[in-house]
């Protein structure tokens, strides 16, 4: 067996955990010999993007520094609707007529929201409270209140259209973009839920140098490997 060591960006599509994608790589990859395989950054079923698949236990050694690495997204914010999770994959708890916003003072929102900035974590995430994720909490009723100070570098690609709010934001590692959607929904005077997501890069790691996972389904394990970055 040949002995795989290293780094696969993969794109991932919307509906697949990041497990499901560890999962399929694992067993597409078996022909090759590797100790160990994880990734670097939890995406959403929700959402879609880089996710950096390390293979070997040299490379998963590393994991902690990959978490540590700054993010860029696209996101994609709906007014009006406020649901338990904070996306559009929750259940909705509360819904209004949207009030008529101005891209003007979207932006101007987003400059409060810039910078060091303390946001609250989700109920459902998987930041771990007595043991036990803060969704699993959440699923027996308990909604644990915390909070955590994250950089926002910068938004960009800032737009409106109807009650739909769109923007790229590069921000730190452990920035939840849900919480930046819950904040902005307040600071507007209404609700905000995160409805798209798309991760673009991580570091110096992006999007377009990213294996698609349709093609990871469609490849053979050798062209796969090619894929493989070194560390």
């Amino acid at each position: 067996m040949t002995q795989l060591l290293g780094l696969l960006p993969i794109d991932k599509t919307p509906g697949w955990t990041s497990h499901d994608v560890i999962a399929y790589t694992r067993g597409i990859l078996s022909t090759y010999e590797f100790s160990r395989i994880g990734h670097c950054g939890t995406l959403d079923p929700m959402a879609s993007g880089l996710l950096l698949v390390l293979i070997g236990r040299e490379a998963t050694k590393k994991q902690a520094e990959f978490l540590g690495l700054d993010k860029v997204y696209q996101a994609q914010i709906t007014l009006g609707i406020l649901t338990d999770s904070w996306d559009m994959q929750g259940f909705i708890l509360k819904q209004e007529p949207c009030p008529k916003i101005t891209l003007k003072q979207v932006k101007e929102a987003l400059k409060t929201m810039t910078g060091k900035i303390s946001h609250p974590i989700p109920f459902y995430s998987a930041k771990k409270v007595k043991g036990q994720a803060m969704y699993e909490h959440a699923r027996n009723g308990v909604n644990i209140k915390k909070e955590s100070v994250v950089e926002i570098y910068k938004y960009s690609k800032i737009s409106l259209k109807d009650n739909i709010i769109s923007f790229e934001v590069s921000c730190s590692s452990g920035t939840y973009i849900r919480s930046l959607a819950f904040m902005l929904g307040e600071k507007l005077g209404t609700f905000g839920t995160l409805s798209a997501l798309r991760r673009t890069q991580i570091g110096p790691y992006k999007i377009k140098d990213a294996l698609p996972l349709d093609t990871l389904r469609k490849s053979a394990p050798e062209d796969i490997v090619k894929w493989v970055k070194s560390l």
